[in-house]
């Protein structure tokens, strides 16, 4: 008998849409089963062979050459190429990551540091001016641990405006609200509220940031990075 999995919460995604409508989320999954009700693959509506097979394949790509190309125009030209959405003024370093690039924004004059993951199968939303530094690991996808298949989980990651995640971060499945600062190493697997600054594993609140200082520009590109 098929025992339905996890899913990411309805509420949740409404949330994070609303707070960056530029997010893109892929459709949800349809398990197909085999005569013993186990799970032996997934469709999801107008996520054609075809389309499903160029976007593993840019990926990997993009992964293992595009990424090492010491030019901005190049990398990001191929990631809008295959779907990202991608800001003004912005920059994505040399050896991130990108899983499903169709469904990666990010905004204006933001920064992506060095070696990043950004897994975003279940969808990722960057805002304006935010800073990632190197290292960080952003995933959209868990599993679900007690379904005898282990199926995935796909829940979006938003985060908003002038948000600094500084180095080896990981940031799972959450929301992390304008102005707010994420330590390096913490673990993040819940909601950060504006001005928050965070650390530890899991991340905890150790104070809030001033808003008067988010007035700065997030733009950080140097040439051949």
């Amino acid at each position: 008998m098929f025992v339905e999995p996890a899913r990411a919460d309805p509420e949740d995604i409404a949330r994070k849409a609303a707070a960056n409508p530029k997010l893109k989320i892929p459709p949800p999954p349809q398990w197909v089963l085999n005569a013993d009700g186990r799970v032996v693959d997934f469709v999801q509506e107008g996520v054609t062979p075809y389309r499903s097979a160029r976007n593993y394949l840019a990926a990997v790509f993009y992964n293992s050459v595009v990424t090492y190309i010491p030019f901005h125009a190049i990398r990001q030209g191929y990631l809008r190429l295959f779907g990202a959405t991608i800001g003004k003024d912005t920059a994505i370093m040399r050896g991130t990551n990108v899983l499903d690039i169709e469904y990666f924004t990010i905004g204006d004059r933001s920064a992506v540091g060095f070696r990043c993951l950004l897994d975003c199968r279940g969808g990722v939303a960057i805002g304006d001016d935010v800073a990632i530094a190197s290292d960080t690991h952003i995933i959209s996808v868990a599993h679900d641990v007690n379904h005898r298949d282990f199926l995935p989980v796909a829940i979006p990651v938003v985060i908003e405006d002038y948000v600094w995640i500084a180095s080896r971060a990981m940031i799972l499945a959450s929301h992390i609200r304008r102005g707010a600062v994420v330590a390096a190493h913490a673990v993040v697997n819940r909601d950060v509220g504006e001005l928050e600054i965070v650390g530890g594993v899991p991340a905890r609140v150790i104070e809030k940031r001033n808003p008067d200082a988010l007035q700065y520009s997030g733009k950080y590109k140097l040439p051949l990075s």
